[in-house]
């Protein structure tokens, strides 16, 4: 008889090295359900309004601790791990309105007052739709170059395959040299977070998401986010173009755009002081 085939490979790792990092982040994990979904929040306290921080497609919350931390004196920062990333359960669907429900499951599970939502690339996105959907109540969002790409719009500009195969050396076992190559100006600790931590990200999640930048639309929600809002973009970004910021300016003319100089889609990983003090200045009137 012959043997049996091999088991399929997971699609999710987590290393010891990557859960020990946790020891070193200031702050305090949450658990909230959406539904059958349990999600992961790392929660940094504080008396501040809340900001609910909601990152890119393959970006689990752990790898914004460095915007977190230096957001402290200011609000009370929640980073989220969107389903299928970091800690959170996968499965299910990853549509805009699935991941908007998550993230009103996580404003209403945690008891957040009338917080702020800040989501960069997916997480911009996932921030708009929330607003619209206006099921929880917030006091504005923050919008971190959203990707603009949709039906009639072009493709998303970074192909399917290079997340895939950045995914497939994640799981064969990356480290920070290796992600250099994809991301040489990031600072060092957060290519080794990403080296540790990649692997964490579901491949039907990272695969549904990239097909849902190409097929939903973020102008069908971006004119109907409620104010205040603010929308911040690289001045080098390929995924906010000069084009899609005067777009969005013109259906949204209330909305505050900021350009960051120096960084192109990874605003905070391209140019930390400039994208920090861009955010600071969009959340204070918020706070008001």
């Amino acid at each position: 008889m012959p043997a049996p085939p091999p088991p399929p490979p997971p699609t999710r790792l987590l290393p010891q090295s990557a859960l020990a990092d946790l020891a070193d982040v200031p702050a305090t994990t949450r658990w909230v359900r959406s539904g059958g979904t349990r999600l992961h929040v790392l929660d940094y306290g504080g008396d501040g309004v809340p900001l609910v921080v909601l990152p890119g497609i393959t970006s689990p919350a752990i790898t914004m601790d460095f915007v977190a931390r230096e957001l402290t004196s200011l609000v009370r920062p929640l980073v989220v791990d969107v389903r299928g990333r970091g800690l959170s359960d996968g499965g299910g669907s990853y549509g805009l309105e699935e991941y908007a429900e998550d993230t009103e499951a996580v404003v209403a599970g945690l008891g957040l007052d009338r917080p702020i939502l800040f989501g960069h690339s997916m997480g911009a996105r996932i921030a708009a739709v929330t607003a619209v959907r206006a099921k929880v109540e917030l006091r504005g969002t923050v919008l971190g170059d959203p990707p603009m790409s949709g039906p009639g719009r072009g493709p998303y500009p970074t192909p399917l395959h290079a997340f895939l195969d950045q995914l497939a050396q994640a799981r064969r076992g990356t480290d920070a040299d290796e992600v250099a190559r994809f991301w040489p100006r990031w600072p060092r600790r957060e290519q080794e977070l990403r080296a540790r931590w990649l692997a964490s990200c579901d491949t039907e999640a990272v695969t549904a998401t990239h097909r849902g930048f190409e097929s939903e639309d973020f102008f069908d929600w971006w004119p109907s986010v409620p104010g205040p809002t603010a929308l911040l973009y690289g001045a080098d970004s390929p995924v906010v173009t000069a084009e899609g910021a005067a777009e969005a300016a013109r259906r949204l003319p209330s909305a505050v755009l900021t350009e960051i100089p120096d960084a192109g889609h990874m605003l905070f990983w391209d140019n930390p002081t400039a994208a920090l003090t861009a955010l600071r200045q969009v959340l204070r009137p918020m706070l008001a």
